[in-house]
């Protein structure tokens, strides 16, 4: 397998737990005899310094050529302010929207060693294994914006074009795991959910093996915490799902372990760990780079096709946890390249 991959690094630790991304699939490349070729482009704050603009044309031109491309954090205190023209997200959002990701997957699963982290009973935590499939490119991250002086709107709006693609592959994924698609919506209040909800019905027509459920998002945010294991497949429209996800790295113990992919109809997908920038571990060696590694099991996964490779990353990480080699957001002490290194160690085993 030969592929073309592009790195955004961006701000932050991003550069750090980009590399150790790279270095995770150079080592993957080595050990199964594949070709991975890597190029680096700005994005972000970095490139609004550089370039003047969050998204460079030449990193939007190098990406949609790319097989992949792996993206680290945007965003910090030096480009925060509301007036500014150009602001790091910016970025992200344009990029989303010119690949054509419109399914952004954010999978949440616990590691028994680190049960003790998170907030909850660890009687609650057994088997939780929850995939979060949230619409990327609509509803009100991308709707018509307006402030006045004493009046502020954004408009949220779906189609059901956009709705069903999104189902569709909720479905499919939900049909090959364990068969149950939780939708999320607010359908008591909101047009945009009757809408959703609606069309889901629909197609569950075509997925007779998938139980469906619905539920409103405000008793999601609890049912989440109390009672996770339940879940399978949960479907959820952009704003909700950017909130639920985040509300589920409780689960985990820390949002430094959550990677995803954003996909769409297009050659070109996108990966990247669920966190922030961080920008106040920024050069210390101390970011945990566990979700960036396995973004990088992701993408081998979904854009190279390669799932014995992507499981065998995944089983290094899960290894690595285990031995103890862990951050300092998990408890430990280990720093960016001591764990990088053992995930590379135990990839040889896996």
């Amino acid at each position: 397998m030969k592929a073309h991959i592009v790195t955004l690094p961006g701000d932050g630790i991003g550069p750090e737990i980009t590399a150790a991304a790279v270095e995770v699939l150079q080592a993957v490349a080595a050990r199964f005899g594949h070709t991975f070729r890597f190029s680096s482009r700005p994005v972000g704050g970095q490139a609004i310094d550089r370039c003047g603009r969050a998204l460079p044309a030449e990193t939007l031109a190098a990406c949609e050529q790319a097989d992949a491309v792996l993206l680290g954090a945007v965003g910090g205190p030096k480009w925060d302010s509301p007036q500014a023209a150009e602001r790091p997200e910016q970025g992200l959002l344009q990029l989303r929207a010119a690949l054509g990701v419109h399914t952004n997957l954010r999978p949440i699963r616990v590691h028994p060693a680190l049960a003790g982290l998170s907030p909850l009973k660890n009687d609650r935590l057994e088997n939780v294994d929850i995939l979060f499939v949230r619409e990327l490119t609509g509803g009100l991250y991308f709707g018509r914006r307006r402030r006045g002086d004493d009046f502020a709107s954004d408009e949220c709006r779906y189609t059901t074009e956009e709705i069903e693609r999104v189902a569709r592959r909720a479905f499919s994924l939900a049909r090959a795991r364990r068969g149950l698609l939780t939708s999320v919506d607010k359908a008591n209040v909101l047009e945009t959910s009757r809408l959703w909800r609606a069309t889901v019905n629909r197609l569950a027509a075509d997925y007779p093996s998938v139980q469906v459920q619905h539920q409103l998002v405000d008793s999601m945010a609890m049912l989440l915490l109390t009672r996770p294991s339940q879940y399978d497949v949960v479907l959820t429209e952009n704003l909700f799902g950017d909130i639920l996800s985040d509300e589920a790295a409780a689960l985990t113990g820390s949002l430094g372990l959550l990677p995803s992919a954003s996909l769409g109809s297009g050659r070109t997908a996108l990966y990247e760990p669920v966190h922030g920038s961080a920008p106040e571990l920024a050069g210390t060696g101390r970011a945990n780079p566990l979700g960036a590694i396995l973004s990088a099991a992701l993408l081998l996964r979904h854009s190279l096709a390669l799932e014995k490779e992507a499981a065998a990353v995944e089983s290094a990480v899960a290894n690595t946890i285990s031995n103890g080699t862990r951050s300092r957001d998990l408890n430990g002490r280990a720093g960016t390249a001591e764990i990088t290194a053992a995930v590379v160690r135990l990839l040889g085993h896996c």
